[in-house]
C-alpha cells in the first residue's frame, strides 16, 4: 500500500505491456472474491498483448475514483465503466494514492477483444503492473522485486482471475495445488524454470474463428458453474489432471501434454452445454478444425493440438522443430474457416515487459 501523501509535482506516468494467456488446466467456476474452484495452469503468450499507460496528476478532491479512459484510441464508456469500477473496489486497500488524483489510462490489445483470447487477462495484468509502477514511483523505489509481481497477481485476480497468470513468463500456475509448493488461490506463481525446454518454444498459433464478442460473458459462464451437477466432478477431475499435466511438461512429454490439453478443451465447453440455461460458443469452424487437426495428426504422427478458451477460436499448439510442417497445413487446411483469414502467430513468451 502506497505511504505516499505528498502531490507530485509533475504527472507521474507508467507503462507496461502484458501478454494474454492460454489456460491447458481450465479454471472454470469460482467463489469468494475471485477466488478459483480449481486450480490451472497456463502458457504465457507473446504476440497476443495489451499496452497499458497509467498517468496521475492533478489533486482529486471527489473523495472517490476519478478516470479518464481511452480504448484502442477511443472513449469507450463500457470498459472506462467497469475499470472505475474495479480502480474504486481496491483502492482502500491495496492503492490509496487512486483517489487523491485524476487518472488517465490509455491502452490498445493486438488482438479482437471479447472473443474468447483472454483480452481482459493481458488487460488487467497490465493495468495492475502500471498501478504497481505508480507505488514504487511514489515510494521512490527502483526494483521490480518478487514482492513487486505478486502483488500485481494478486491484483490482477480481482479484475479477472485469469490475469494473475500473465504477470509471469512462461508457463504459470493458480490455484493451490498440493503437489505444487508456493501455488496459492490469491495470486499465480510462475513455474518457467522447471518446465523441459522443448514447451519454453512451443507455438500457438490462434485461428480467429469469429472476432465478434461472445454471446456469454466468462463471468457469466464462471457463475453458472454454481448449478451446474457436474461441478463438483469437474473440481476433482481438473486437480488430477493439474498433476498430470505438470509431470508432462517437466518430462518434456509432449504426447501427455497434448492430449490432457485437448481434453480440457472439451471439458470446458461441455461444461457449458450442461450449464442451466446451456449455451455453445463453438461454431461450426470450430469443429471442423478440430477435425482436420486430428485426422492430420493421424496420418502424419506429427505432434500437433489444440485448445480452446472460453470462445470459438482456436489455438494451435506445437513444438518448433515442427514448425514448417504445421505451417503449411494451416495455410492449406485451417486458414479458409478463419475470420478473413485471420490468424495470430503466437508462441510462449517472456512475460509482461516495461514500456520506456
Amino acid at each position: 500500500m502506497s505511504n505516499s501523501t505528498e502531490m507530485p509535482s509533475n504527472p507521474i506516468k507508467a507503462g507496461w505491456e502484458s501478454p494474454s494467456n492460454i489456460a491447458l488446466i481450465k479454471y472454470w467456476g469460482k467463489h469468494g472474491k475471485q477466488l478459483p474452484r480449481n486450480s490451472s495452469v497456463s502458457f504465457t503468450l507473446s504476440t497476443a498483448a495489451t499496452r497499458t499507460f497509467v498517468t496521475i496528476k492533478d489533486e482529486n478532491r471527489t473523495g472517490k475514483v476519478e478516470l479518464d479512459f481511452i480504448f484502442n484510441g477511443k472513449e469507450n464508456q463500457a470498459f472506462s465503466t467497469r475499470v472505475e469500477k474495479f480502480l474504486n473496489s481496491i483502492c482502500d486497500e491495496y492503492f490509496t494514492f487512486l483517489k487523491k488524483y485524476s487518472i488517465h489510462i490509455d491502452t490498445s490489445n493486438s488482438f479482437p477483444h471479447s472473443s474468447g483470447i483472454a483480452s481482459s487477462a493481458s488487460g488487467m495484468s497490465a493495468l495492475a503492473l502500471c498501478l504497481c509502477d505508480i507505488e514504487n514511483q511514489l515510494n521512490d523505489k527502483t526494483n521490480f522485486d518478487e514482492n513487486f509481481y505478486l502483488k500485481a497477481s494478486e491484483v490482477s485476480r480481482l479484475g479477472s482471475g485469469s490475469a494473475c497468470r500473465s504477470i509471469y513468463p512462461e508457463v504459470a500456475v493458480w490455484g493451490h495445488h498440493e503437489d505444487i509448493p508456493g501455488s496459492s488461490d490469491e495470486y499465480a506463481i510462475g513455474i518457467g524454470h522447471q518446465i523441459h525446454p522443448v514447451f519454453k518454444s512451443f507455438h500457438d498459433d490462434i485461428l480467429i474463428i469469429s472476432a465478434g464478442e461472445k454471446s456469454v460473458s466468462s463471468t457469466a459462464g464462471h457463475n453458472l458453474m454454481e448449478g451446474n451437477p457436474f461441478a463438483p466432478v469437474r473440481y476433482q477431475q481438473a486437480n488430477q489432471r493439474m498433476k498430470s499435466l505438470i509431470t508432462a511438461l517437466k518430462q518434456g512429454n509432449i504426447s501427455d501434454f497434448g492430449k490432457i490439453a485437448e481434453d480440457e478443451a472439451m471439458t470446458l465447453h461441455a461444461l457449458m452445454m450442461c450449464s442451466d440455461p446451456s449455451y455453445i460458443l463453438m461454431e461450426e469452424g470450430t469443429l471442423s478444425v478440430i477435425r482436420k487437426i486430428k485426422k492430420f495428426r493421424e496420418q502424419t504422427s506429427i505432434p500437433v493440438f489444440f485448445t480452446l478458451d472460453a470462445g470459438p477460436n482456436v489455438h494451435v499448439l506445437y513444438p518448433d522443430e515442427v514448425e514448417n510442417q504445421v505451417n503449411s497445413f494451416i495455410q492449406d487446411e485451417l486458414k479458409p474457416y478463419c475470420n478473413e483469414g485471420r490468424i495470430i502467430r503466437d508462441k510462449v513468451g517472456t512475460g509482461p515487459e516495461k514500456i520506456s
